[in-house]
């Protein structure tokens, strides 16, 4: 049986998922989440996607960025004895860090979709845009869990498949709050 990958992430009315926390990230106008007034049932998707995560997929610059913060964070404590998978060419087991349960590293698409054609259940993708638009452009992601943000930015980093293609997405879910956030979960037709 087949694992799901999910896709899971922030992202702009214009598709951007480039630097929603801030512009550290790299966007000079990263931090739009955080300019959207708050709405705690805005973000009830992340909280509702924990009963259907086993395993955590990273790039390498998502991985750098969120293990050291989430392994600390009581927030993101239910990830911390999840395996976790870091797409890399680069990293080493030396670069991995301490103290935040099983990670192993792939290193490439081939890797993801052997994992994915494995046992288990959810596999879910946070951050990691280009990760994320490579696997698209295979074809291995099964569904995107978007909460999408009344932003437009113009530019920046996409989840989504650069060349022309017609893919179709089946709407499981969707919900739309005062704050003008959407959370969309569409499933990909294979």
């Amino acid at each position: 049986m087949t694992r799901e990958l999910v896709y899971t992430g922030f992202i702009t009315a214009d598709g951007i998922v480039d630097s929603p926390g801030g512009a550290s990230e790299g966007h000079p106008n990263g931090g739009w989440v955080f300019r959207t007034p708050f709405d705690a049932g805005a973000y009830s998707l992340k909280g509702e996607e924990l009963a259907d995560t086993t395993a955590l997929l990273f790039g390498r610059r998502s991985y750098e960025a969120f293990a050291p913060f989430w392994r600390e964070s009581k927030d993101h404590a239910a990830y911390r004895d999840l395996p976790k998978y870091v797409v890399s060419t680069t990293i080493t087991d030396d670069d991995l860090f301490d103290g935040w349960g099983e990670t192993r590293i792939l290193r490439s698409t081939d890797e993801v979709a052997a994992l994915r054609d494995g046992d288990g259940g959810g596999i879910f993708i946070h951050g990691s845009a280009e990760l994320a638009r490579r696997l698209a452009e295979a074809d291995l992601i099964d569904r995107y869990n978007l909460l999408v943000f009344p932003v437009f930015l113009g530019s920046g980093k996409t989840i989504f498949p650069s060349a022309q293609r017609d893919q179709k997405l089946s709407l499981r879910e969707s919900a739309a709050y005062a704050n003008g956030v959407v959370k969309v979960v569409y499933d990909v037709n294979h």
